[in-house]
């Protein structure tokens, strides 16, 4: 079987569980107004090109690795061909394009989804969030911070800010990475990027505002007035979409890494978006390699164990990871849980012992209503997501076969629905004031000293 280029594995790095929005931390505000913009124009504009430096010499010295910046590589592999940000290979994204001087300010002339906005500098980046206000700050973690902006037309966007002394050997993996898959990438369940900033020791990805808070922040009750089995079904349908299309549809696959609760973000209709490209993986090598040899990334309690120890990524990786999320959903504990019982610090394995038992009623999160639907719907996805936590990735069903596994249990849910409401329907008899009819038939009123007897 043919296997892609091995590399020599470090240490694994994980994430910690907290619920974090994005892989970030904060970092000072800069003062100068000037800066460089990359984002989304239309096709029939064609590049900029200034002097004798071509426009893919320029784009491949900001998104190609150096030798400084090779070095700090987490998966020592090229840089994907400079190819992949063309028109060609963007999907439905197909309105980038880079703008290129030869001074280090520079500027996109127009954001698709963005319309209406000119150029955008650093200086526009600063006054949309009111110079990195903390009063701005939507969420937080190890690779930097992301605040929400408003701009000078009222658009609304998300600005990850990334920290600063992340750059101190040239543009880090996460970044790259980041921008490289966002730039590819289009789905309902995806958010939507709108382009990148570079500004001296500056970096910052502008990307869709989605305005509910994270999954996790949900089933913490820290969000909204909590989700229901339908809106929980709802949301593994979102994700198992979003993943199914990294894996399949996009030009070249894409492996997400990190799929955990609070890297799914909820809009007002309950719907989610996956969000967080910072460990992704672009599948760039032979199309018949069964894997992709690289550093351990991702989140402790959602990483595979069979990745953690072959150091082989695959995109059974992420059905994984989805397996554990789908135990999440169900029982809205977090998948380690240190301040349990020692049969209970790991969720999944506590999970599906109650399914193994028959009982699921005692897997479900105390804030979900107990009725004969939601128990159906909960015991189906505990049998789902033991397939996807299967020990080797080979028993590991696909995301596709995830998404139509969970369509027929949404399916079944709605016909359970609907069969309980048509029971409980009675018809309707006319409602009798006995008060009324006392007064009116016999002339008796109701009194402090008087009881109605019957005859």
């Amino acid at each position: 079987m043919n296997q892609s280029r091995r590399t020599t594995p470090k240490s694994p790095v994980i994430r910690s569980g907290s619920g974090q929005v994005w892989n970030q931390s904060s970092s000072s505000a800069s003062k100068s107004s000037s800066g460089s913009v990359y984002g989304l124009q239309h096709m029939n504009q064609q590049p900029v090109v200034k002097k004798q430096i071509s426009f893919f010499g320029r784009l491949a010295r900001v998104l190609t690795c150096s030798a400084d910046i090779a070095a700090n590589d987490e998966d020592r592999t090229p840089t994907p061909p400079i190819e992949s940000f063309s028109n060609n290979s963007v999907g439905s994204n197909k309105n980038l394009s880079h703008s290129v001087s030869s001074t280090s300010s520079t500027s996109s002339k127009a954001y698709d989804g963005l319309q209406g906005t000119d150029e955008l500098s650093f200086h526009d980046i600063c006054k949309a969030t009111g110079t990195f206000s903390a009063a701005n700050m939507i969420g937080e973690g190890g690779f930097g911070t992301v605040y929400k902006g408003t701009l000078k037309n009222g658009s609304v966007i998300a600005i990850k800010r990334a920290k600063k002394n992340n750059y101190e050997k040239g543009i880090p993996v996460e970044f790259k990475n980041e921008i490289l898959t966002l730039s590819k990438i289009e789905h309902l369940n995806l958010v939507r990027f709108y382009g990148f900033i570079e500004h001296d020791d500056e970096r910052i990805i502008l990307v869709e505002y989605i305005s509910n808070g994270t999954l996790r922040e949900h089933l913490d009750g820290k969000r909204g007035n909590g989700l229901e089995i339908g809106e929980r079904l709802d949301i593994m349908i979102d994700v198992a979409h979003a993943v199914t299309y990294l894996h399949t549809y996009t030009d070249q696959p894409i492996i997400h890494r990190d799929i955990k609760s609070s890297n799914i973000l909820i809009n007002d209709k309950l719907r989610a978006k996956v969000a967080d490209f910072g460990f992704a993986r672009i599948k760039i090598e032979d199309a018949d390699a069964t894997h992709i040899s690289t550093q351990v990334r991702g989140t402790a309690g959602y990483m595979d164990p069979e990745y953690i120890t072959t150091y082989q990524l695959t995109d059974r990786s992420d059905v994984y990871s989805f397996g554990v999320l789908l135990i999440e959903l169900v029982t809205g504990r977090y998948p380690i849980e240190p301040n349990k019982p020692n049969n209970e610090k790991l969720t999944i394995q506590w999970a599906l012992q109650r399914l193994r038992r028959g009982e699921v009623v005692l897997a479900m999160d105390p804030k979900l209503r107990r009725n004969p639907p939601s128990m159906m719907v909960i015991e189906k996805v505990l049998r789902l997501a033991r397939q996807c936590l299967a020990p080797t990735k080979k028993s590991r069903p696909p995301m596709q076969k995830c998404a139509e596994i969970l369509w027929r249990i949404r399916k079944d849910y709605h016909e359970h629905v609907d069969v309980m409401a048509a029971a409980n329907h009675s018809i309707q008899v006319p409602q009798v004031d006995a008060r009324k009819n006392r007064l009116e038939y016999f002339g008796i009123e109701d009194s402090s000293g008087q009881r109605f007897q019957s005859a």
